[in-house]
């Protein structure tokens, strides 16, 4: 499989991917007020034209940004665990099966969470991010992901078969229109269907822009990301020789669809695990050790790689930025970490320059994971002041 001209001229040339949303770890007591919370330390810079970690910290008020006074008023806090009150399978295609499931308030406003990867699939904490109360949240994997079936397969595994699947998923739910959650690739996933179908959406959450441009590629899988990761890249680059080094999305490529299952495990391994390294700004064991479990690291690394050899399928490099008017009337709101080495900061502040009127908020001391206390506490803000919009203008 060729790379279709993502590889650079050298491997030092300088945003890729995803991580995981995987689950939030770290325990919460739900406020019985719903107070805002505030006098916190931290920053958060809210860029708004037009309208409108580490497992060893306690993600507890006092980690909450401050300094922001319009968010006044808005809880923040990750909502607590809950289950899914309904789970299926949805055939999509002759081959694929997706797994999805529904939790929160049944008659509430329906919300679909998009994961990132792709290949990532979802994870119990996944829904905490939405007040159980009033969304009807909308979970599944997206093709050869998690529970979806069959696992880690590349065939017909495009953006546009899981644009055709969301859609399915819409009118098997009997859902007239919904909110869109998307991080990492879960966030190119959600602008590219929003694209497509505008009218089916009632406002967006996107976190760690990835826009799938080449130089975002490079940045992460050819040595950019180095520069910052020396000692997790040298595990990532060794697994290649020397002679195929000119580009390693293409050289991962060849070994994650080798006909040797050990081969492609191998390759799987390094490849997760140099993502997992680097999605926090803090170390996170629990999650670099993601990377040695064969059935996760399969579909994370088959699928994601698939796509990048591909360039998600797009017609053109910048074709998400340059079809944003399909959706600038969208209420959106985009929680970008500073530090995000997987998806640097560029992506969502050229997504920014193209479309002002989506509020940009940039959390200064967080990298990639949704999961860090910063980025957690703007995603929640960032639903409940789509759910205030919601009840403002009514059914």
């Amino acid at each position: 499989m060729s790379l279709l001209g993502l590889c650079p001229n050298n491997s030092s040339s300088p945003l890729f991917s995803f991580f995981s949303n995987s689950h939030l770890r770290l325990p919460v007591p739900r406020l019985s007020n719903r107070c805002c919370l505030s006098g916190a330390k931290g920053s958060v810079f809210t860029a708004q034209l037009g309208y409108k970690s580490d497992s060893q910290s306690e993600f507890q008020p006092k980690d909450l940004m401050a300094g922001e006074k319009e968010i006044s008023g808005i809880y923040r806090n990750p909502y607590p665990p809950i289950e899914p009150y309904s789970t299926g399978f949805l055939k999509v295609s002759d081959l694929h099966t997706i797994y999805w499931e529904q939790s929160g308030n049944p008659t509430g406003h329906p919300v679909v969470f998009l994961h990132g990867g792709p290949g990532g699939g979802t994870a119990p904490g996944n829904r905490r991010f939405f007040d159980p109360d009033f969304y009807r949240i909308i979970l599944f994997d997206q093709r050869g992901a998690g529970k979806s079936t069959p696992h880690a397969c590349l065939e017909d595994n495009t953006t546009w078969n899981l644009i055709d699947d969301i859609e399915k998923l819409r009118e098997h739910l009997e859902i007239p229109e919904w909110q869109v959650f998307g991080g990492s690739w879960g966030s190119t996933l959600a602008l590219a269907y929003s694209q497509s179908h505008p009218e089916k959406v009632t406002g967006l959450v996107l976190r760690g822009i990835f826009l799938l441009r080449k130089k975002e590629i490079d940045w992460f899988y050819e040595g950019g990301a180095a520069a910052i990761y020396p000692d997790a890249w040298e595990s990532f680059r060794d697994l290649i020789p020397e002679s195929e080094r000119g580009c390693f999305v293409d050289a991962y490529s060849k070994r994650l669809n080798s006909k040797d299952m050990e081969t492609q495990y191998a390759a799987a391994r390094a490849w997760t695990k140099w993502e997992m390294m680097t999605a926090h700004l803090l170390p996170n064991e629990e999650n670099i050790k993601r990377g040695e479990d064969d059935n996760f690291s399969l579909a994370f690394a088959r699928i994601e790689n698939h796509y990048f050899v591909n360039k998600g399928f797009f017609p053109s490099d910048s074709f998400l930025l340059d079809n944003i008017d399909k959706i600038r009337h969208i209420n959106a709101v985009i929680v970008q970490g500073r530090y995000d080495v997987c998806c640097p900061m560029m992506s969502a502040w050229d997504l920014h320059k193209v479309w002002p009127e989506a509020e940009l908020k940039i959390i200064s001391d967080a990298g990639h994971s949704a999961n860090e206390p910063g980025i957690a506490a703007e995603l929640v803000a960032a639903n409940e002041k789509l759910k205030n919009i919601l009840q403002k203008n009514g059914p």
